[in-house]
């Protein structure tokens, strides 16, 4: 690739890639032999998104509630009494397909790598990367025997990810406290959500996954994450088609809006703390790394963050994820044509846009419709075909 500009203000560069990994990052031009070069103008790139919390079986669900709640224990018994068919609807679909749609939904967004939060799933060629090596626990509340699990001590190497003070009351500032109470083995700790934590309670965690978009449609509230940062990393995450938008572009504008990290935090929130916190090795463009990049279109004409923080599924270029690309532009198909001859690639429309995304999600968007008739996708399904 020639000629692109890191979204962080890095200078313009050249960057190669060989295999799964960025081989050189430089200002020279790329050898003539370099077997595919692209040339990108207003344009940004920018390590793939993490995507450090979602539930990839649950983004078929509309958005569930009916009143600002509480905690998320009101939430949830709320929504099993007033929402049984919706939810029962949804549920209704094979769980592979839900995972599937999930894994989708990030790939739209940009997302290389989602820390999916639940059973591990086991996944085999997926188009992003499905982190799992975690202990999930779901909640104090709601995870049977957790007291047991948290001190188990043949998992004690993992890093134990649990929805901790996901509330406004006293109630979910207490269950924090019981969760570090309770953490004998001294066990690293990543808390989901922590709406209610105070920033005493913060240096006992590893890091928090900041879900605004979730917390604002179901407490109207966040957590101080401006309170928090000093005492621990701050990732981003997203959680289900449940309590937000399909979009994760969307998410990252209402953290932006709260002001509480700066524009280089909340860009790494999505980057470089993240893949630290989970210790993979992408997160950053530079030689040796997973290449897993995003290319997209400078729309508002800003420079480095300002356009970084306007891309949105329309203007995303190319997604590549360990050096194979995933998604990329309609535009972009005379030059990929012959790198990408005979792989499989759905023609989808997104936002007035046409994107060409691996795999047959045509297929998928059917077999889901014959569960869930009303179900409706963000984007349009145009062909399959093999390139």
């Amino acid at each position: 690739m020639e000629n692109v500009i890191p979204a962080d203000g890095a200078e313009a560069a050249n960057i190669k890639i060989e295999g799964e990994k960025i081989s050189m990052v430089s200002s020279p031009a790329i050898e003539a032999d370099a077997q595919l070069l692209l040339h990108f103008d207003n344009s940004i790139i920018f390590p793939g998104l993490i995507n450090s919390h979602d539930h990839l079986d649950f983004n078929l669900f509309p958005q569930l509630g009916n009143r600002i709640y509480n905690n998320y224990t009101e939430w949830g018994k709320n929504i099993h009494q007033e929402f049984k068919a919706e939810i029962a609807a949804v549920l209704n679909v094979p769980q592979h397909l839900r995972i599937l749609w999930g894994i989708y939904k990030n790939l739209l967004c940009g997302v290389t790598t989602v820390v999916n939060h639940g059973e591990r799933l086991h996944l085999d060629n997926a188009p992003i990367n499905v982190f799992e090596e975690t202990q999930d626990l779901h909640s104090a509340v709601f995870e049977k025997y957790w007291r047991l699990k948290l001190n188990n001590p043949l998992k004690r190497k993992l890093p134990v990810v649990i929805h901790t003070g996901e509330g406004s009351d006293k109630l979910a500032s207490r269950e924090i406290d019981e969760l570090l109470r309770w953490n004998k083995l001294g066990r690293s700790l990543v808390g989901i959500h922590a709406v209610a934590m105070s920033k005493q309670q913060a240096p006992y965690f590893k890091a928090i996954v900041w879900c605004p978009e979730s917390n604002f449609y179901l407490l109207n509230k966040t957590a101080d994450i401006h309170q928090l940062k000093p005492f621990t990393d701050i990732l981003f995450g997203t959680d289900s088609t449940l309590t937000g938008s399909w979009n994760t572009w969307d998410h990252v504008s209402t953290a932006r809006g709260t002001g509480m990290l700066t524009d280089e935090e909340l860009y790494q929130s999505l980057n470089k703390t993240a893949a630290k916190t989970w210790a993979i090795n992408t997160g950053e463009i530079a030689a040796g790394m997973q290449a897993d990049l995003v290319i997209a279109k400078a729309n508002n004409g800003g420079a480095y963050y300002d356009a970084f923080f306007a891309t949105r599924p329309a203007s995303i270029q190319i997604v590549i994820q360990k050096g194979n690309i995933r998604l990329f532009d309609q535009e972009l198909l005379p030059v990929l044509a012959g790198t990408l001859k005979g792989k499989s690639f759905s023609l989808i429309k997104v936002d007035g846009t046409y994107k060409y995304v691996e795999g047959n999600i045509g297929e998928l968007m059917a077999s889901i419709q014959s569960y869930l008739p009303g179900v409706v996708f963000p984007v349009t399904f145009i062909q399959h075909q093999i390139i």
